[in-house]
């Protein structure tokens, strides 16, 4: 027999394993990349050739988090100029403050466009933003006629900070014969017939055909996906999604995410789940077989082989679809796929035995997707599917109840309450229903598995902001907006490392400190179960172990 491989034993100021069997420790022991053991230092130096790395023991160590719901845009996004409502740190490290006022915004565009003006950009050169969000601002929304005071002749495309808005100025809408004879859902119209420039979800968004399509290639650069791996290294994520790619069974796209992603300087996993279209049954069922051929395509760092489809919009947009009584000021959502059709697009898959999250915002798309998903189980029964719906968030207790009773799991959109809890309180659904939003207390204690996301690029990437949000539920006014639905700090821990794992079917694999599993840690400066919880988000994050590897935060 040969010698064993090296042992390297990692002394910490403390370890949380994630593990109810061992929960704490004082170091954790890495051979190839996994984890070996747990224990004193004195345990582990029992192991035949292991040698002691002092290099963490001032740090806390913890399971590297996992982020069940995220896109890869969240680096590319940085491609554009930012114009959001909330300071935000770009993956270079640079603070871009938050546009506090529409003149703030109007102020950042107007830089941006003398910046392409000044680089020789010609006038169909598209100035291209994200973050906006117009509920932040009370009064007149922003439309077209304030972004033509930044320019009358260059095309303008804004993203909103949901992605299933845009707004754009009217040069844009002339480039593209936007007009009062266009027929659109989601393309509201002054009293005189003539659109305001709001584009609502991604039909109507394409509308701007031109800016739309640049916007989208700026993703594909290889500079986005190392940006999203360095936001992932910089906040203690070790495993990331891109939750809903329509090109993941394309070889191209498939070559891309290796040559990023498999690469030994990589800082995270990512799980790719593909984004189903409409069909004829025929086409369905061989976008189906074609998911299912690319899962030979993963690595130990690149997962394929999920799905993923949206049903409805965003509440701060007001293009979700909720149950009655609807929005605080009337009116409903966008159907993104109408509802008879989403069995017959889910159901290839599901027979198929893939993974199916559905993004469901309003508690009518909830009811939607549960009807789907118990249609199909009908039909074609199936043990631990995992199916999950993704951000819940008006997510009602006998939903919950319905969930558990099919076997799903649910992943809140924690963070909303952090980013619109007050616009949500006092524009979209009023502060009753506000107070029963991210309602994770409920879905823990009706049973049902539960993980917390960022949707980042639609907030920041980091699972401490997540956890902090579910642990305090403060909104940027000081209000505990619904207390009752608190969880604890080891609720939302589990919810970031163990409960995220479960939902992407690798609880084998990441989500815990556990012999045989990949060595991701997350290394933390303080200790996030002795601190007090309202500072959980502002623990300062050292960096990450991807596979035994050190990765130092940029």
């Amino acid at each position: 027999m040969g010698s064993p491989s090296p042992t390297a034993i990692y002394p910490a100021a403390a370890v949380h394993t994630l593990d109810p069997s061992r929960p704490t420790a004082e170091a954790v022991a890495v051979r190839d990349g996994r984890f070996l053991a747990v224990g004193t230092v004195d345990d582990l130096l029992r192991i035949d050739g292991a040698t002691v790395d002092g290099s963490l023991e001032r740090s806390v160590l913890m399971p590297g988090f996992v982020e069940a719901h995220s896109h890869t845009m969240a680096g590319g996004m940085w491609l554009h100029t930012y114009c959001g409502r909330f300071d935000r740190r770009g993956p270079d490290g640079h603070v871009w403050p938050g546009c506090t006022d529409l003149e703030a915004v109007i102020q950042r565009l107007r830089e941006a466009e003398a910046d392409l003006s000044a680089a020789g950009a010609g006038p169909d050169e598209p100035l291209l933003a994200w973050g906006l969000d117009p509920i932040y601002y009370p009064g007149e929304r922003l439309v077209a006629r304030h972004l033509d005071l930044v320019s009358t002749t260059r095309p303008i495309f804004v993203m909103h900070a949901s992605c299933h808005l845009a707004t754009v100025n009217t040069a844009l809408m002339e480039f593209d014969g936007i007009g009062p004879d266009t027929d659109m859902e989601g393309l509201p119209k002054d009293g005189s017939g003539w659109p305001i420039g709001e584009l609502q979800e991604p039909a109507a968004m394409f509308l701007a055909d031109s800016a739309f399509r640049k916007f989208w290639e700026r993703m594909r650069a290889e500079e986005s996906l190392w940006n999203f791996g360095g936001k992932a290294r910089n906040t203690g994520t070790t495993t990331l999604t891109d939750l809903g790619n329509r090109s993941s069974t394309d070889p191209a796209e498939i070559e891309r995410f290796r040559k990023a992603v498999d690469h030994d300087d990589f800082p995270a996993r990512l799980s790719v789940f593909h984004m189903p279209t409409p069909g004829t049954p025929e086409a369905l069922e061989e976008a189906a077989a074609a998911v299912v051929a690319t899962r030979a395509e993963s690595s130990d760092k690149l997962r394929f082989g999920h799905v993923k489809l949206v049903v409805d919009g965003s509440i701060q947009g007001f293009t979700a679809r909720l149950r009655w009584p609807g929005y605080l000021k009337g009116g409903n959502g966008i159907w993104v796929v109408p509802p008879e059709q989403v069995a017959d697009i889910l159901r290839p898959y599901h027979r198929a035995g893939l993974l199916i999250h559905v993004h469901c915002n309003g508690d009518e798309a909830v009811d939607v997707y549960l009807e789907a998903v118990e249609d199909l189980l009908t039909e074609h029964p199936r043990f631990d599917h995992r199916h999950t719906v993704q951000h819940c968030q008006l997510t009602s207790p006998s939903q919950y109840r319905r969930m558990a009773s099919l076997g799903m799991c649910a992943n809140v959109f924690a963070n909303h309450t952090w980013f619109w809890g007050d616009q949500h309180a006092s524009e979209t659904v009023g502060p009753d229903r506000a107070a029963r939003m991210n309602s994770a207390r409920t879905a823990l204690d009706l049973g049902v598995p539960l993980s917390m996301h960022s949707d980042a690029p639609v907030t920041p990437l980091g699972g401490l902001h997540v956890a902090w949000c579910a642990v305090n539920r403060l909104t940027p006014s000081g209000t505990v907006l619904g207390p009752e639905e608190r969880i604890s700090v080891a609720e939302a821990l589990h919810a970031i490392t163990m409960g995220a794992a479960h939902q992407l079917d690798m609880e084998d694999e990441v989500g815990s400190i556990s012999p045989r599993k990949h060595a991701d840690l997350a290394i933390l400066e303080a200790d996030p179960f002795t601190i007090d919880p309202v500072e959980l988000r502002d623990i300062p994050v050292r960096g990450t172990m991807l596979g035994g590897r050190i990765f130092e935060a940029g």
